[in-house]
């Protein structure tokens, strides 16, 4: 069995933490390739490694010093390094980046890539691990895709017999120029090198317990969700919960690989494990997987009476909003009306001008623009085998005394949207997930 492991930056934020992954690592033997992202966060004043190497190229770029930032990079892994007593030469390394740096003759990408490479070359020391550079086996298209026949082939040439670390984040182009992926891309590093040594398991280890059926800053000490379908996982994303993101771990959902997010803070707590589909569940009673929802969305709603029977009326419409860059999330409808659910900052600087387009083109009874408006979702792919559901929401918001100004659910029932007032987004998240939980 094999199982490859990703660490996010907090859990290489120091010394300490960089110990508890080895104890992870080193707990089961299964754990043979190690993918790291840069140092993150120690506390909440802290700065991200990466945010101050994207600071020092642009200080670069524009001609300003930047060497107190640069400063605050090199101490940080020259401390853990000697908190951890390793034997690895980085001074000459950061003298030849800061060199190339001044020079003007290192780009963004690598630039910022070096978090990564760094945070390898340490924990592969730490662990006696092999380094093995991102760069050696994941290769870019022209277009930015990664060639994956190619990658998937040079990682299984590479470390054979031996146990290996990989900074994540980067790869190379067909030239060798260093390329990274867009942020999260960690995630992906470790997710194409699970899909190229077909891993039995990918685990991806954070800070929290899994993913949370609620948001922390809303509800409190919300429960974990033990199991999660892709599909739940991609409705989750989209409707504002900070999860992992589906795009990011689809070499694994390719080739049919669990994927279990774990705690580096809490090993021992099982995590969420995501797949496509699940022969028998943790808890079968649960019908709610997970609540989440978005702020400050707009709602404009056409009213004309015979629309049904018009073609293309509603084509129309959406091509008024295309024109104008404006992306429609949902559009819930009655026989003699229609609604466009968009985001406010979105839409805002060329709200009238739609208006206008629209009273011009389709000619409708009336126009109508619902502003403060949050956008909430119930998922659970459960829902659509138990009755009352939607009315359990219903009801428990309607006690509440929370209005709901938009309803919308898709015809797979993964889903149940609908929209309420900004001011009620907190208590109407707390009020479902208290009815499907207590």
């Amino acid at each position: 069995m094999l199982k490859i492991t990703k660490f996010g930056g907090s859990s290489m934020a120091d010394a300490g933490q960089y110990r508890k992954v080895r104890d992870i690592v080193l707990s089961d033997p299964q754990r043979r390739v190690v993918v790291v992202s840069a140092a993150g966060k120690r506390d909440s004043g802290d700065h991200k490694l990466t945010d101050l190497l994207y600071l020092c190229h642009a200080h670069t770029k524009y001609g300003v010093a930047c060497d107190p930032i640069y400063d605050m990079i090199t101490s940080r892994y020259i401390q853990i390094r000697d908190e951890l007593k390793l034997n690895v030469d980085l001074e000459s390394e950061f003298a030849q980046l800061k060199k190339r740096l001044d020079d003007k003759k290192v780009s963004e990408d690598e630039l910022v890539s070096r978090g990564e490479y760094y945070s390898a070359k340490l924990m592969a020391a730490f662990l006696d691990f092999e380094f093995v550079d991102a760069a050696h086996w994941i290769r870019f298209n022209m277009d930015g895709t990664v060639d994956k026949e190619y990658s998937y082939a040079a990682l299984k040439k590479l470390g054979k017999g031996k146990g290996i670390v990989i900074p994540g984040f980067y790869g190379a182009m067909p030239d060798g120029r260093i390329h990274t992926f867009s942020r999260g891309g960690s995630d992906i590093t470790g997710a194409l090198a699970a899909a190229a040594l077909d891993a039995d398991v990918y685990e991806n280890w954070t800070d929290v317990s899994g993913i949370l059926m609620a948001d922390p800053r809303i509800v409190d000490d919300p429960q974990p969700i033990p199991e999660v379908t892709y599909d739940e996982l991609r409705e989750l994303s989209y409707a504002g919960a900070q999860v992992l993101h589906e795009g990011t771990i689809l070499p694994v959902r390719e080739k049919g690989i669990p994927v279990n997010i774990r705690n580096t803070n809490a090993p021992e707590d099982p995590g969420t494990f995501i797949q496509e589909n699940f022969d028998t569940e943790t808890d079968p009673n649960r019908v709610i997987t997970g609540i989440t929802g978005k702020k400050d969305f707009s709602i404009i709603t056409m009213f004309k009476r015979g629309m049904t029977s018009q073609v293309g009326v509603l084509r129309k419409v959406l091509s008024v909003l295309e024109r104008h860059g404006v992306s429609v999330d949902f559009v819930p409808n009655g026989i003699d009306n229609v609604s466009l659910v968009v985001r406010t900052e979105a839409v805002a600087p060329c709200l009238y001008a739609v208006l206008a387009e629209i009273q011009q083109t389709v000619e409708p009874d009336r126009l109508e623009v619902l502003d403060h408006i949050s956008v909430i979702a119930a998922v659970g792919h459960r829902m659509a085998f138990r009755p009352g559901v939607s009315g359990k929401i219903f009801a428990a918001l309607g006690q509440a005394g929370i209005n709901i100004r938009m309803i919308n659910q898709g015809p797979d029932e993964l889903n149940i949207i609908f929209g309420v007032d900004n001011r009620d987004f907190a208590a109407a998240i707390r009020v479902l997930y208290d009815s499907f939980t207590k």
